[in-house]
């Protein structure tokens, strides 16, 4: 009995043992989803939403991201789409702001947001870009998009083209306003590259950035646009660029706004409110504006570079800054600025004032700005005489 005993005891200690070597604790995968979150961990931030990102967008330097590559569905933030090639093709010269644009029934018929536009009521492209960018009208978006494309169909064929040129790998347009459709889908990182190519085109700032705006041309009742974006007016510097909310989407945001110089940009997606949206977004930005500092580095009329035409040096011009340039540099940080001028030194002729080529400005050797640069003088370049003469006098003067 006591052998049986001691055979059972025996049994059972070989039987843990056993499961003690073969059964290991689970350990989650620390690559697996935590490489993009680093940045949130160091930070120390607490942001709520589902997906967040903070970018510098001059240098396109991620500082923040929370599952910034989750595939969400991003309600009207797909406009930044919508407006960035309307505003293309404004400054390409395609369009122009004035072009009167017909409105059919099927953009009155949109439902959601509205700027309640009127079957055959004509309205300017700019009131249209206001419309988009200060109220989220859906039926403004669906106009602008039969207009530069014919019809939203072919317009959504020409945002997903964009989307794969700035490679917004995770991103699927379905329409131009954002309403919930099955696999209209994008990320936080994908919203961040077409917001900062946005923000290439300035003078969309100048609607994204009205809190209120009333228009009332041909109207007998006027079209009053509120900004959704409350941060525009309760957030210093906000100029823009987008909200957007379904029940499917949540609260979701592209927000910017400069602060000294210094200009940030943040995308909430998923936020279970517009306060908490709004909380996070603010958070974001004033995190960014902590951490970075602008310094001027080219002030508009400043000589750049000294441009030699022959090999003597007598024969030069002066590139001037055309504008003034800033770079962005973290602050507390050893930061090495240098520069490198590109000039079109194949030109025969340059002209007093006439854009000769640019400057690249480096920080810690990362391209953080460049400007473009002017001739101070007219001048040519020598002929064959004389850099034949140049070449004998350089030949004289070294006594050879």
């Amino acid at each position: 009995m006591k052998k049986r005993k001691r055979l059972l005891i025996s049994l059972v200690l070989i039987l843990i043992f056993t499961i003690g070597i073969f059964v290991r604790p689970v350990k989650a995968n620390p690559t697996q989803g935590a490489k993009q979150d680093t940045k949130a961990e160091e930070s120390g931030l607490n942001v709520d939403a589902r997906s967040a990102l903070l970018m510098e967008p001059i240098s396109g330097k991620i500082i923040y991201e929370k599952g910034s590559h989750e595939k969400l569905p991003p309600a009207s933030v797909t406009k930044i789409m919508t407006m960035l090639l309307t505003m293309e093709a404004v400054d390409s010269g395609k369009i122009k702001m004035s072009d009167k644009v017909t409105i059919s029934e099927n953009s009155k018929k949109m439902g959601g947001s509205s700027m309640l536009l009127d079957t055959g009521e004509v309205r300017t492209v700019e009131e249209l870009i206001k419309g988009i960018g200060i109220a989220s009208g859906n039926d403004a978006a669906v106009a602008m998009a039969e207009y530069l494309a014919g019809s939203e169909e072919a317009f959504v064929k020409l945002m997903n083209e964009r989307a794969e040129q700035l490679e917004m790998k995770d991103t699927s347009f379905k329409n131009c306003t954002g309403l919930s459709a099955p696999g209209h889908v994008t990320t936080a990182y994908d919203i961040s590259l077409m917001s900062r190519e946005l923000l290439k085109h300035p003078t969309i700032l100048k609607y994204t950035g009205t809190y209120m705006e009333t228009i009332s041309e041909g109207r007998k009742s006027p079209i009053g646009l509120v900004n959704h974006n409350k941060l525009v007016r309760f957030f210093k510097g906000c100029d823009g660029l987008k909200t957007g909310f379904t029940d499917e989407a949540k609260y979701c945001i592209s927000a910017t706004a400069t602060r000294d110089g210094v200009r940030m940009l943040t995308v909430i997606m998923g936020s279970p409110s517009f306060k908490v949206r709004n909380k996070d977004a603010s958070m974001l930005m004033n995190y960014g504006f902590s951490k970075y500092d602008s310094k001027k580095v080219l002030t508009k009329g400043m000589d750049v570079e000294k441009v030699l035409l022959n090999s003597k040096g007598d024969r030069f011009f002066m590139a001037k800054a055309e504008e003034d340039l800033n770079v962005i540099m973290e602050e507390g940080r050893d930061s090495k600025i240098t520069k490198k001028c590109i000039i079109d030194k194949d030109k025969k002729e340059f002209k007093a004032h006439e854009v000769v080529g640019y400057c690249e400005v480096y920080v810690n050797g990362e391209l953080a700005g460049k400007a473009k640069l002017y001739s101070d003088r007219d001048i040519k370049k020598a002929g064959i005489l004389g850099n034949l003469k140049d070449n004998l006098g350089r030949i004289l003067d070294n006594g050879i």
